[in-house]
């Protein structure tokens, strides 16, 4: 199958066939990433099967996370190459232990759990291999985070000793005190080593790196202000002193950076196994951009027809004010809470309206909105759609999952599929269910929320493929966001590109996963159609949240228990 460039619309016989290959590809591809001959180890040293059961699956998930943490080198998370190969072996032993169990009597929903960690294992091999973020991606280093992620775990590559502040409550009590010195005494040490773990060449990766160590040092500038800091000598001794070492580190950064002409995407090749294998998401790099442009041409397409549809009703007034932002945020998120309740679209929870209320947003002038902000002052519905990533949080917080191997986030962002993809999804969703039937023009955001979202996962593919450089990306991104919205200011097309560039298949996810879930939604519904029952959206989205936040080609498997794929395949042994 040949993919078109940018520059050309994708021909009719592409688009014919488009569902079709997706679909054989879908299938085919989940039965790579499962199956149960890992591509970092020879077909003759695959282990025997030996019988397991799935509390032998449990005790090594635990044995695999304990290892997945380094041992520390002067008081910091070890990430030096002599450690690396020191540790490799035992990681070779827990893979073929993972791989030797024969789960062929075990539950669906067990073998999905398998998956989980075979997928957490490719991940750990891949950024050994290929990602290798502690050489090659300075925010790797970055280790104050003022902001709970709206996804289960933070964003791209993290050490493994960052300090969350938002886990704080200040003034501190004498144990949180203790807790928080700790921790910020790891950052002179890691930013050390740090200078000697950092030897890759990627240009653009080092450049927006510098960015996020640099805002680490104003992050722990105003920490300082917290109530009661200054009032106890040895922490702000302690931020002082990681004050300095985040600068030093700044300064020896600028200095590499001269040096740096390496490009920062991984390449085609590696983007489509790491998908498959790590994220489990079952398409090429040639066919996620396919995808992205069909994406992007349907979301243009849609929103000029209904621009036309509504071009004798009144245009959208934004709000100009702190009072109306307030008093449109409030009406937004009690229209949403009722939609979805009324409507019969999912399960309510309790903690739905706080999770939603503590995220409503703020005035903020015209002239220093960014693309979100721009669409929520209009009418923030859709942007509180997206917000459905606060649901998720407050269910994992309120009501843990019964598996041990899907109760905390999983990693690597393998949980991207999922939660971008739903979390896109459900604004397009909830718009055909109704949403925005007292106000048409609502729907015009939508669509433009989802080209943003299209033309910015294009651009990283590019990137990705070192096709483009990340500002070369970004100028697609800007450039085909409808009204010009993202040309308002520059500091989120650079957030947004730096995180894709340094978590391949980031930027894609919001589509890729709304295409799976749409998937999961085409299967759920024709078994229900099979069995003679009626379709609820209501049915399927309460099925796939309870199922946790894993990718989405596992959650279909286990709400369906259909296996449709050719007997002469195996998923599991």
């Amino acid at each position: 199958m040949q993919i078109c460039s940018f520059e050309y619309l994708i021909s009719d016989l592409h688009m014919k066939h488009l569902f079709k290959l997706f679909s054989l590809w879908f299938l085919y591809l989940v039965l790579q990433s499962c199956a149960n001959e890992p591509s970092t180890l020879p077909q003759t040293a695959l282990p025997q099967l030996v019988p397991a059961k799935y509390e032998d699956l449990v005790a090594l998930f635990r044995e695999w996370r304990n290892f997945e943490t380094p041992p520390l080198r002067e008081g910091a998370p070890d990430y030096t190459v002599s450690t690396f190969e020191q540790r490799m072996p035992t990681f070779k032993h827990l893979q073929a232990k993972l791989l030797s169990m024969d789960t062929a009597k075990w539950t669906v929903e067990q073998k999905v759990d398998w998956c989980i960690v075979k997928a957490e294992m490719n991940g750990f091999d891949f950024n050994y291999r290929i990602l290798r973020p502690w050489e090659r991606d300075p925010a790797f280093y970055k280790s104050v985070w003022t902001e709970r992620s709206d996804v289960p775990a933070h964003e791209g590559p993290i050490h493994h000793a960052i300090i969350d502040l938002w886990t704080y409550t200040f003034p501190l009590s004498e144990e949180e005190k203790k807790k928080l010195i700790k921790a910020l005494q790891v950052i002179p040490p890691l930013n050390e080593q740090a200078k000697v773990n950092l030897v890759g060449n990627a240009k653009d990766l080092w450049i927006a790196g510098i960015r996020d160590i640099r805002s680490q040092s104003k992050d722990l500038q105003e920490l300082l202000n917290f109530p009661s800091v200054k009032e106890d000598n040895e922490l702000v001794a302690t931020i002082n002193q990681a004050i300095q070492s985040t600068e030093a580190l700044v300064s020896w950064l600028e200095a590499q950076a001269k040096s740096k002409n390496g490009a920062s995407g991984i390449g085609k090749e590696n983007y489509t196994w790491y998908q498959q294998n790590v994220h489990l998401v079952p398409l090429t790099w040639e066919q996620e951009v396919m995808l992205l442009k069909r994406e992007l041409a349907r979301a243009w397409s849609a929103l000029k027809l209904e621009e036309h549809r509504n071009r004798k009703l009144p245009e959208l007034i934004d709000a100009d004010s702190p009072e109306a932002y307030q008093k449109l945020a409030k009406q937004s998120a009690q229209s949403l809470l009722k939609f979805l309740e009324k409507e019969e679209i999912l399960s309510t929870k309790p903690y739905f309206e706080p999770a939603l209320r503590a995220h409503l947003g703020k005035y903020i002038p015209k002239e220093k909105r960014h693309f979100f902000w721009i669409t929520a002052h209009y009418d923030p519905r859709p942007l509180y759609s997206h917000f459905y990533h606060w649901f998720e949080l407050a269910q994992m917080d309120k009501e843990p999952h019964q598996s041990e191997i899907r109760r905390s986030p999983l990693l690597y962002n393998i949980f991207d599929s999922h939660n971008e993809g739903i979390a896109t999804a459900v604004e397009e969703m909830f718009m055909q269910a109704g949403l925005y039937d007292d106000a048409p023009r609502v729907k015009e955001i939508v669509y433009i929320m989802l080209a943003q979202r299209a033309a910015r996962g294009l651009g990283s593919l590019y990137a990705h493929a070192n096709l483009m450089t990340m500002e070369e990306a970004g100028n697609i991104h800007t450039e085909y966001t409808p009204r010009g919205w993202m040309k308002t200011e520059k500091e989120l097309r650079i957030f947004e590109q730096h995180l894709y560039m340094r978590q391949p298949g980031y930027g894609t996810s919001y589509i890729t996963g709304k295409y799976l879930i749409e998937n999961a939604i085409m299967e759920f519904a024709k078994k229900q159609e099979e069995e003679n029952k009626p379709f609820q959206i209501k049915t399927f989205l309460d099925q796939f949240n309870a199922i946790g936040n894993i990718p989405v080609v596992l959650a279909q498997w286990q709400m369906t228990e259909q296996y449709p794929f050719s007997d002469k395949v195996m998923l599991i042994k």
